[in-house]
């Protein structure tokens, strides 16, 4: 039922039987794809029981945040929660840990410790090709064209920002998923910081940032191009995460060469 728990079980070279809300999916993860095969149930909150039933799955897995349907759903399989998210833990270590605990459900622990242990080693070198003296960074999914989710404290992309040994501009407060919601006006208050945008970006408001108002008036906008990241999973796994560096570090890396944002 969960985004985070697919993505990790491509990851892991098992694909689902039936995912939720299978076409939000493309937009908002990208990658990896789900199979042409993989049932969409609707509503990863209010998921086709009847359907669920017919297809008849092994196990059902879900996200703490989808607490209130397990019973309804053990009637269909087995369902087992994994968290990834949670108040005042470790991200890094948590999705370290939940990795293994799918791999474990799928007979796939040796991949997972393969791939968990690239990721670290990759995301070495990655640091180590990066520009010095890069300035902090304010990573930010837009909502509407005056408001943005900015991701600091607790998210993956922080996480991730830290382990290539990039600043993020943004330390003020941040909910249980790494994000605060922030209007145009507060991000004023940061000019040294250097704007990266995540897709998807909503219908509409690329066409509204390109007529004369605040975004065109804030002085990131204003001091250099704007970063634009194809489409992350904010609330993914391991993949989101090697996902979210290899396009940072590369957009970087190549800003560092011609002088201007993607």
């Amino acid at each position: 039922v969960d985004w985070t728990i697919a993505e990790t079980l491509l990851a892991l070279g098992v694909t689902p039987l039936a995912v939720g809300d299978a076409g939000p999916y493309q937009a908002w993860v990208g990658e990896p794809r789900l199979p042409a095969g993989v049932v969409d149930i609707g509503l990863r909150t209010q998921p086709n029981r009847e359907l669920l039933a017919e297809l008849k799955p092994d196990l059902i897995l879900i996200a703490p945040l989808m607490a209130s349907l397990e019973s309804t759903l053990s009637r269909i399989a087995p369902v087992q929660s994994i968290a990834l998210y949670e108040p005042d833990a470790d991200l890094w270590q948590r999705l370290r840990e939940a990795t293994l605990t799918i791999a474990a459900l799928v007979n796939r622990t040796a991949e997972a410790e393969r791939q968990l242990a690239a990721l670290e080693r990759d995301l070495a070198q990655m640091k180590g090709a990066l520009p010095a003296d890069l300035p902090p960074l304010l990573v930010v999914q837009f909502i509407d064209e005056r408001h943005v989710r900015v991701f600091g404290r607790h998210s993956l992309f922080e996480a991730v920002m830290a382990r290539l040994g990039l600043r993020n501009a943004w330390q003020g407060e941040t909910n249980a998923w790494g994000f605060a919601v922030a209007s145009l006006e507060q991000l004023m208050a940061l000019p040294q910081a250097r704007l990266v945008v995540v897709d998807p970006i909503p219908v509409g408001v690329s066409e509204r940032l390109q007529e004369p108002g605040l975004w065109q008036q804030l002085p990131q906008v204003r001091a250099a191009a704007v970063l634009h990241l194809p489409a992350v999973w904010s609330f993914g796994g391991v993949l989101a995460a090697r996902r979210f560096a290899v396009q940072l570090s590369t957009a970087l890396q190549q800003d560092g060469q011609s002088g201007e944002g993607l």
